[in-house]
C-alpha cells in the first residue's frame, strides 16, 4: 500500500463539452482559487494530485469521451499517478449510479447543480460574495458569459433540460457586474451563451428581455464586442435585430440552430415552427441586419427522416446559404421524447448524410470567403500559432469558426488587440491576410 504524498494538493481542472461547461470550470476554479487552492486547467505536464472532470452527456461521442477520460484518470489513481479524482457536470448529473456502479473508483460523483458540495469535497468553501468572479481559461480578449441556465423547450431529441433543468435566467445587474470585472481584466469581447437566449428574462422579469440586457452590457467600459450563441428561432425577440444594426457593440453574427427545415421532421422534433416560418424569420434577419453572419447547426438521420426530408433540407442549406454551420447525426438518447420512436436510420446513412450537408456547406464557404478577398476586416487577434498570428473578424466565434492567419514572419499584431486586417486569400474555412 501506498503512502499519502506530502506535497502541496495541486488541483487539476479538466473541461469536456461545451462553452456552457468552460463557464462552470471557471467558475469552479474561480472558487477554489479564493480558497487559497492551488489549481490548474487540463495541465499535462506536472498535472496535479487531484483530478476533476467536468463532464459533457449530451451525444453518444460526447458521452464515450468523458467516460474514457475517467476510466483514464481512475487508472491513474490505480497506478498512485494521482490521489484523488471527482467527476462533475453532465454526465455525472444524467447517470450518476450508473456511473458509481461501472466505475467505483472515482471518489465521487457530483451533478450540475452541487458546485458547494463539490468545493467541500475539495477542502474548500463556497463564497457567495465571489458572484460572477472566476478563473477565465480562454485568451484574455474574450470570456463566456452565461446569461441563462437550463432551457423549458420540449425538442423531442434532446436531453439537456434533463441534465440542466428548467430555464433560469440571470438578473441585468448580476451580468453587468461581471462583465465589468471581466473588461478590468482585460477581456473586450463577450461571448453569449445559454441552451436559449431567445427565452432570455421571461422568467424574471415576465417578458423576453435580451435586448435590454444587450443594452446594459453594451454600456460596459471596455467591452467592445458581444457575440450571440444558441438563440432559439421559435419567439426570437425581434428588437435584438434593432439595436444589432444601431449598436457596434454588438457583432453582427447570430448563432440559431435550426435542426432541420423539413416539416414532418420539425413537428416530431416538437420545434414549433414549420419551413415557412424558419425560412421568413431568416430573411427577416438578413433585412434587418444586412450582413450579418448566421451560424446554425442541423441534425441529419432523426427517426423517421426519409431521403425526402433529407433533400428538402439539402435544399435549404443551398437556398439559404449560412455563412457557419454545424452539422450532427442524430443521437437515440434514453428519456427524451424522440426514445420512444424506432432508431431506423442506419449509422452508416446518417454519416453519409452528415458528410454531404458538410461537403455542400464547404462550397458555400469557399464562395463566400472569396467574396472578402481585397476587403479590409477589424479583427481581434487571439494568439500566435507557430508560423501564424491567430485572428477573427466580428462574423467568427473562437473554435467554430473561420479564423485570420497572418504571416508571422511578414508582420507583427499583438495579441488582445484589434487591428484592421486586410484579406488577401482565402480558402474554405480559413482567410489569410496583413495588416492595412
Amino acid at each position: 500500500m501506498r503512502t499519502k504524498s506530502l506535497k502541496k494538493n495541486k488541483i487539476n481542472v479538466i473541461t469536456l463539452g461545451c462553452s456552457k461547461n468552460v463557464y462552470d470550470s471557471e467558475v469552479l476554479m474561480g472558487q477554489l482559487r479564493a480558497n487559497g487552492k492551488e489549481v490548474t486547467h487540463e495541465a499535462t505536464k506536472d498535472e496535479g494530485n487531484i483530478i476533476v472532470i467536468n463532464t459533457c452527456g449530451f451525444i453518444d461521442n460526447a458521452k464515450a469521451e468523458s467516460v474514457n477520460m475517467i476510466l483514464e484518470y481512475a487508472d491513474k489513481k490505480d497506478k498512485g499517478l494521482v490521489d484523488k479524482v471527482f467527476v462533475t457536470g453532465c454526465l455525472s448529473e444524467r447517470y450518476r449510479p450508473d456511473l458509481e456502479k461501472e466505475i467505483p473508483n472515482v471518489d465521487q460523483y457530483f451533478g450540475t447543480t452541487e458546485l458547494p458540495q463539490l468545493l467541500k469535497a475539495l477542502g474548500a468553501d463556497y463564497k457567495h460574495e465571489l458572484l460572477g468572479e472566476r478563473l477565465t481559461t480562454t485568451p484574455k480578449n474574450y470570456a463566456y458569459l452565461k446569461i441563462a441556465e437550463g432551457c423549458d423547450r420540449p425538442c423531442s431529441f434532446c436531453a439537456i433540460p434533463l441534465m440542466r433543468g428548467s430555464h433560469v435566467s440571470q438578473p441585468i445587474e448580476k451580468l453587468v457586474k461581471e462583465a465589468q470585472g471581466l473588461a478590468k481584466n482585460g477581456v473586450k469581447e463577450l461571448i453569449l451563451i445559454a441552451q436559449d437566449l431567445t427565452y432570455y428574462g421571461l422568467d424574471l422579469y415576465k417578458k423576453r428581455n435580451l435586448a435590454e440586457l444587450l443594452e446594459a452590457l453594451a454600456a460596459v467600459e471596455g467591452i467592445e464586442w458581444i457575440r450571440l450563441h444558441y438563440a432559439y428561432p421559435t419567439g426570437f425577440p425581434m428588437d435584438v435585430l434593432e439595436l444589432m444594426k444601431r449598436e457596434p457593440k454588438i457583432c453582427n453574427y447570430i448563432d440559431i440552430p435550426l435542426q432541420h427545415i423539413s416539416d414532418s421532421i420539425l413537428k416530431s422534433m416538437r420545434r414549433g415552427t414549420t419551413q415557412a416560418k424558419t425560412t421568413q424569420l431568416l430573411k427577416d434577419f438578413r433585412a434587418a441586419v444586412p450582413g450579418m453572419a448566421i451560424r446554425t447547426t442541423l441534425i441529419v438521420g432523426y427517426p423517421g427522416e426519409t431521403q425526402e426530408d433529407f433533400e428538402i433540407l439539402k435544399d435549404f442549406v443551398q437556398e439559404m446559404k449560412f455563412d457557419r454551420m454545424g452539422c450532427f447525426a442524430y443521437s437515440h438518447e434514453e428519456n427524451t421524447h424522440a426514445y420512444l420512436l424506432e432508431d431506423n436510420v442506419p449509422d452508416d446513412v446518417k454519416q453519409a448524410r452528415a458528410n454531404e450537408i458538410m461537403e455542400l456547406q464547404s462550397q458555400i464557404s469557399w464562395d463566400l470567403n472569396q467574396e472578402k478577398v481585397g476587403q479590409v476586416f477589424r479583427c481581434i487577434i487571439d494568439r500566435k500559432e507557430g508560423a501564424h498570428f491567430v485572428g477573427r473578424t466580428e462574423f467568427d466565434s473562437p473554435d467554430v469558426d473561420n479564423e485570420v492567419l497572418i504571416d508571422a514572419s511578414k508582420h507583427y499584431v499583438k495579441t488582445g488587440e484589434f487591428v484592421n486586417i486586410k484579406i488577401i486569400e482565402a480558402t474554405e474555412f480559413d482567410l489569410y491576410g496583413e495588416p492595412a
